[in-house]
């Protein structure tokens, strides 16, 4: 699973959601390696090696992009549990 093709995808879900933005910037925060700043292409991306991960346990593809509803849910779940909380 590329990391560009999938900030792509939450781009495309996130546009015209203006509400899960906060939600969105935490959690590129948390899934962002440490000094991403620092290499190419100087974006937050999550590393490939979890992509592939969340991907396999996820779809059973490796390879596969995220689903922009599944990206959608999973925002909404973290928003709602940071209300929870």
């Amino acid at each position: 699973m590329s990391p560009l093709r999938t900030a792509l995808v939450a781009l495309r879900v996130l546009l015209p959601r203006p509400r899960l933005w906060p939600t969105a910037a935490r959690q590129v925060a948390r899934f962002a390696p440490d000094r991403w700043w620092t290499r190419p292409p100087f974006l937050p991306l999550p590393d490939p090696a979890l992509l592939e991960f969340r991907a396999t346990t996820q779809y059973g593809d490796p390879d596969r992009t995220a689903d922009a509803g599944d990206v959608l849910a999973w925002l909404e779940w973290c928003r709602a549990e940071q209300q929870r909380r």
